[in-house]
């Protein structure tokens, strides 16, 4: 259901027992996302689509619009999970969210704002990619891995502060972000990939 730009809701019966990673991507009319309650995998909260615990976020619906604030019991941020979410221009991260997955938050071009959880420990490949807006951003002090191309194409980011647990900086980490100015790497960086 990709690029589906007519889209504005989903309902999910019970008996759906999977879903792919980034399956409503760039589905940007989307403003909800909800779950049958006797669905035994899924669930869903204020049209966001979750894990039956609510533990992983696993799709954030494209249309919905204005800031977001990850719930306290998400642990993990799925892959694609805010993909191409154009009316997004903040996100705050719960206390626990410890993994942001591959393409969590790629190419949200309205995305200005990221505050990343202090237990945050991982931030997959692709991670912002292509967030064209997003000015800053400080890596707590948890995280070990930047993954590739985490940062690529954030034209606006000007200066990046990255934690003291880091490291490993991925391939082509920073690729193309031109307005970058100032960067403070941590003292535990071991590694610094290809181009980053």
């Amino acid at each position: 259901f990709a690029s589906c730009t007519s889209l504005t809701n989903v309902a999910l019966p019970k008996n759906v027992t999977s879903i792919g990673a980034g399956v409503f991507e760039d589905s940007d009319s989307l403003t909800a996302i909800t779950v049958d309650p006797l669905n035994l995998i899924y669930s869903s909260a204020d049209g966001v689509l979750f894990n039956k615990s609510q533990t992983t976020l696993i799709e954030y619906p494209g249309g919905k619009a204005g800031s977001y604030t990850v719930p306290d019991s998400v642990t993990n941020i799925g892959s694609s999970a805010f993909t191409v979410c154009h009316g997004l221009p903040g996100i705050t991260m719960g206390p626990n969210v410890a993994v942001i997955g591959d393409f969590a938050f790629s190419v949200c071009t309205s995305l200005t704002a990221v505050t990343l959880g202090t237990n945050v420990t991982s931030l997959g490949q692709y991670a912002f990619y292509g967030c064209t807006h997003l000015a800053s951003v400080t890596i707590p002090d948890k995280v070990i891995t930047i993954g590739g191309n985490a940062f690529a194409g954030c034209n606006a980011l000007a200066s990046a502060t990255i934690g003291n647990s880091v490291t490993n900086i991925g391939t082509i980490a920073f690729g193309s972000c031109t307005n970058l100015t100032g960067l403070t790497l941590g003292t535990n960086v071991i590694s610094i990939g290809t181009r980053a």
